[in-house]
């Protein structure tokens, strides 16, 4: 069984076997596609028409069917690998142990945002942006530079205590426990992080940067972690809502995959902290 551990207690060798696998999806290719659907669901996804991947009830179930099979590529490259998950309402600095140069790398320098240490770096020649959304091919961070605060665990703690998963109009206006998460109302836990890494965090090629996974590694422990306070509510809506999917719908792009499939991530792995 997969055990997503927080990335603060990896080992050495963990955080080498990570990036190495990472570095290996990307020479080969693959990395690349996952950064592709990522940013055609971005650009796809309205308020207003379709949307399945993001301002709406199935962000949380697609996003794990997304990691998972992230996280079996990685696999057939390592066994030994599982993604780790970043806790940044206790990591919430710009000198914490995921911004080594051992690991992740730190900030992008001030003039370009080039990410300028650890493996992703652009001076390493392993790392080029080629799903872009400008001309720059190098991984770019300006971490506190687009909001200055990371979520705080009394944040994440507040948004914890809705108890229910989403309501009407099942977008980026709804009220609920999605919507809280994902970050368009209230405290703003999801869309902080990626605005608070920057560069192409802060982009629908989100996914270029290693963290990515990382985050929403923890935006998915959150869910669990909800699920397992309010154990009496479930995913919402139930069936025959327009534009969105609700608990028996398939989910694009896979299309043979429901939120009702995904309600239980113990059956594909654990987290190594309740």
């Amino acid at each position: 069984m997969t055990v997503r551990k927080n990335q603060a207690l990896l080992t050495a060798d963990e955080k080498r076997r990570f990036a190495s696998a990472l570095l290996e999806l990307k020479r080969s290719g693959r990395y690349d596609e996952f950064v592709t659907t990522h940013n055609a669901f971005i650009v796809g996804d309205t308020d207003n028409g379709e949307r399945t991947g993001h301002r709406s009830p199935s962000f949380l179930p697609w996003h794990r069917r997304f990691l998972l099979d992230f996280e079996r590529a990685l696999q057939e490259v390592d066994a030994s690998v599982a993604l780790p998950y970043w806790d940044w309402s206790s990591d919430r600095s710009i000198r914490s142990s995921l911004w080594a140069p051992d690991f992740l790398g730190g900030t992008g320098r001030s003039r370009d945002g080039q990410v300028m240490d650890g493996p992703f770096a652009a001076s390493t020649g392993n790392w080029q942006i080629n799903v872009r959304v400008d001309g720059r091919t190098f991984l770019r961070r300006a971490l506190g530079a687009g909001v200055r605060e990371l979520p705080t665990r009394a944040e994440v703690e507040s948004v914890l205590a809705m108890p229910t998963y989403d309501m009407p109009p099942w977008n980026s206006g709804s009220d609920g426990f999605r919507n809280h998460l994902e970050g368009w109302r209230g405290v703003n836990l999801h869309n902080r992080v990626h605005v608070w890494v920057g560069g192409q965090m802060a982009t629908g090629a989100s996914p270029n940067d290693p963290v990515f996974w990382l985050h929403h590694a923890y935006i998915d422990k959150l869910w669990a972690d909800w699920q397992r306070r309010h154990p009496g509510s479930t995913y919402l809506p139930a069936a025959g809502t327009p534009n969105v999917i609700d608990l028996g719908d398939t989910m694009k792009p896979w299309n043979d995959v429901r939120p009702a499939d995904l309600l239980d991530h113990t059956a594909h792995y654990t987290f190594d902290a309740a």
